[in-house]
């Protein structure tokens, strides 16, 4: 048997155990694109340990005490503008309409009287993984699916009699160790768990004891791993529901490897397996922010960008040999430019080349750009790199600078030292 833990409201409970005056009122946590890697003054930024499996996408912090004044509230020709979105609102703010994603600026039309603080990443990262260690010393088999979700396998070691009664002791003392709400869902497939998970919210458990019963109906939307694409291609074939999929194991094995394993997690009993983690494949940024026309400016973003994911691959020691620029434009079109390396990476050579694809696209813009993505991949471990010959002297040089820079960066943060293609 498996079971699907997710954290309740994460980032406001875990907001919850430090500021009990946000208890049982409508509360949020709100965030906005991190804009301050762009700042010309220096601050110190630090980047969360990428190592940890908590976070899919790197988190940078700061020391900055962070009010709703300083961090939601912009101000422009005098007047104030409200800006960024909700995280993740309370469920007595959900009651008055409030979603994730939803600006902050339309909550408080919803919600007057919410309350609603900045994003504290240290603290969940905290959170998540002081759990995670926890499940770790209570459960044989345990992943950590994202930062607020975990899978744990129960067979061979929990009477399936005794199952529920263990979930439920399981978020009762989670609860009281760590003042943060858990829901539990119990089912034979690891999926169906976590489907089982939505029906347990908020703080429940939930056993299913037929699986073919229980998911007959929930439309195929529901199910995590249905893209869109992949739905239309099954409501094309008349399948609505999940049950709809158990009645077409012939179609979806035509299929091949999609088809079968999509059908799997759906209709076999006893199916899925704990994934411990594995390694990183790719590490990537991007930014949005207003629409800005000048090359030279958009030269500096991407050279800030290429500092980060530099430090990021260095910490890592990975040696990354293909490299991704993307620019996003007001008009909703978008650019993308990529470049395969066998050069020993370094922070220069990177933003050598997201200089000269940037120049490439800037060739056709199409206006004022107005997100900026950039990618490493085809990882390498940077020990066992085998260096190209022709520029073996300069690359190694680099590389050199770049341990040095690294060292200072963990200790100061990472504007420490700025290059002068930042300025």
């Amino acid at each position: 048997m498996f079971i699907h833990i997710d954290i309740d409201s994460f980032f406001i409970s875990a907001e919850r155990t430090i500021n009990p005056k946000l208890l049982n009122i409508p509360a949020a946590v709100g965030s906005r694109s991190n804009l301050e890697i762009f700042n010309k003054q220096r601050d110190h930024t630090k980047l969360m340990n990428i190592n940890s499996g908590a976070f899919v996408t790197p988190v940078f912090h700061n020391s900055h005490k962070r009010t709703f004044e300083n961090y939601f509230i912009d101000k422009i020709n005098g007047k104030d503008k409200i800006r960024g979105i909700i995280t993740t609102a309370s469920y007595e703010a959900r009651a008055c309409g409030v979603k994730t994603a939803m600006p902050i600026a339309k909550a408080l039309q919803l919600c007057p009287n919410i309350v609603i603080v900045p994003s504290n990443y240290p603290l969940y990262h905290r959170l998540s993984r002081e759990l995670y260690l926890y499940m770790q010393k209570n459960i044989p088999e345990v992943e950590q699916y994202s930062i607020d979700e975990f899978f744990g396998n129960l067979s061979g070691w929990i009477d399936e009699n005794e199952i529920l009664q263990f979930a439920k002791n399981l978020k009762q003392d989670i609860f009281n160790k760590f003042k943060i709400p858990v829901s539990i869902g119990i089912s034979h497939s690891k999926y169906i768990a976590k489907l089982a998970t939505n029906h347990a919210k908020p703080f429940g458990v939930y056993l299913v004891k037929n699986q073919q019963e229980f998911i007959k109906d929930i439309p195929i939307d529901k199910f995590p791993g249905i893209g869109k694409g992949f739905s239309k291609k099954l409501k094309a074939f008349g399948i609505k529901n999940l049950g709809d999929i158990c009645q077409s194991k012939k179609l979806l094995y035509s299929w091949k490897k999609p088809g079968i394993e999509l059908y799997n997690r759906i209709c076999t009993q006893n199916y899925g397996i704990i994934n411990h983690k594995e390694p990183q494949k790719s590490i990537g940024l991007s930014r949005t922010f207003d629409a800005i026309d000048d090359f030279n400016e958009i030269k500096r973003r991407v050279n800030i960008i290429a500092r980060y994911l530099s430090y990021m691959a260095n910490k890592a020691e990975v040696n990354p040999r293909r490299f991704e620029l993307k620019i996003y434009f007001k008009n909703g079109t978008k650019q993308k430019q990529s470049i395969s390396t066998n050069r020993l990476f370094s922070e220069q050579i990177l933003k050598e080349e997201f200089t000269k694809m940037l120049q490439k696209m800037w060739v056709q813009k199409r206006g004022g750009v107005v997100k900026l993505r950039a990618n490493i991949t085809s990882f390498s471990n940077i020990n066992r790199t085998t260096p190209n010959l022709l520029n073996i002297a300069d690359d190694n040089k680099n590389r050199k600078l770049d341990k040095a820079l690294s060292k200072l960066r963990d200790i100061y943060g990472l504007d420490i030292i700025k290059r002068g293609d930042e300025h």
